[in-house]
C-alpha cells in the first residue's frame, strides 16, 4: 500500500458539511487516515469574486492503483454536486490528489504529485499540520521544508 495525499476544499453551500463527507469517504478508501484541521482561506486563481473557502488536508495508506484512487475522488466530488462549469470555479468539493508513495505519474487527465501544490499555502499548512515529513518525490523536499519556503 502507498501513504497518499489529498487536498480538500469546499466554498459553495456546507463547506463543513462537504468536507465532514469526503472525510467519511475517505475512511472507507484509506486505512490509517489522518485528517488536518479544517481551515478558511480566501480563493486564489478565481475568475472573479467568490466565496472563501474551507481546506483541508488528509493522507492514508491506499490499496487502490493511482487511476482509480482519482476516479473515486472525481466520483466523491460528484456525489456532492461538483460541477465544472470553467476553470477555477467555486465549488462545492474538490478533491486534488496530492502525492502517491514516492510515484511520479504524468498522464493523461492524471498527474502525481499535483503540479501545484508546492506553490500553494492553503494546501502545504494543512498538509504539514499532519504529515511534515512526507517527501514531495520530485524536489525531495519535506512538506514542511516547502511550507518553509513560501
Amino acid at each position: 500500500m502507498d501513504r497518499v495525499a489529498v487536498a480538500l476544499g469546499s466554498n459553495l453551500g456546507d463547506r463543513r458539511a462537504h468536507l465532514d463527507y469526503a472525510v467519511s469517504r475517505l475512511r472507507q478508501i484509506l486505512t490509517d487516515l489522518r485528517v488536518s484541521c479544517y481551515v478558511e482561506t480566501e480563493p486564489v486563481g478565481a475568475a472573479g469574486p467568490q466565496p472563501p473557502y474551507l481546506n483541508a488536508a488528509a493522507t492514508g495508506l491506499c490499496a487502490l492503483p493511482p487511476r482509480a484512487l482519482l476516479e473515486t475522488l472525481l466520483a466523491i466530488e460528484q456525489e456532492r454536486g461538483r460541477e465544472r462549469p470553467m476553470a477555477n470555479a467555486a465549488r462545492t468539493l474538490d478533491l486534488d490528489l496530492l502525492l502517491f508513495g514516492d510515484r511520479r505519474i504524468d498522464e493523461a487527465g492524471l498527474v502525481v504529485p499535483h503540479p501545484r501544490f508546492r506553490e500553494r499555502r492553503f494546501v502545504l499548512e494543512p498538509l504539514a499540520g499532519i504529515a511534515p515529513d512526507l517527501i514531495d518525490p520530485v524536489s525531495g523536499c519535506a512538506v514542511a521544508e516547502l511550507l518553509a519556503r513560501l
